[in-house]
């Protein structure tokens, strides 16, 4: 696994970091169970705040992405399983719209439409703010 960030980027690092590691999930680099390097080794690696590699690691775990145990550290979600699958399934579509000659933004335009309509099941965050 090799985390890059662009300091000269507008993009928050925080986000940089936990991008790249969604994208290593979504590739399939990274399966359930495989555990993260410690926030202070990527800090160390990036030359980055050992904060910003918390804060992309818990923004992951609210993802359903990562779990974070004291002692443990963090370690690839079951839950990430499917993504894999359905990052498949999503490129197959883009390319099908490409032929049809629909762009990448219609096809997200019309994605979020549907989110907005669909009854899904709920995330962890959810459950976070229903007990607060």
């Amino acid at each position: 696994m090799l985390i890059r960030v662009d300091i000269d980027s507008p993009q928050p690092l925080y986000d940089q970091v936990a991008a790249s590691i969604r994208a290593d999930i979504l590739a399939g680099a990274l399966v359930p169970g495989d555990r993260l390097p410690s926030a202070r080794d990527v800090a160390g690696a990036l030359d980055i705040n050992q904060h910003t590699v918390l804060h992309a690691y818990q923004r992951l775990r609210d993802e359903g992405l990562v779990d974070l145990r004291r002692g443990r550290g963090a370690v690839i979600a079951a839950s990430a399983a499917p993504l894999v699958e359905l990052a498949h399934q999503i490129d197959g579509l883009v390319r099908r719209a490409a032929t049809l000659g629909v762009s990448a933004e219609t096809v997200a335009g019309i994605v979020r439409t549907h989110r907005a309509d669909a009854v899904l099941p709920p995330t962890p965050a959810d459950h976070e703010e229903a007990s607060a």
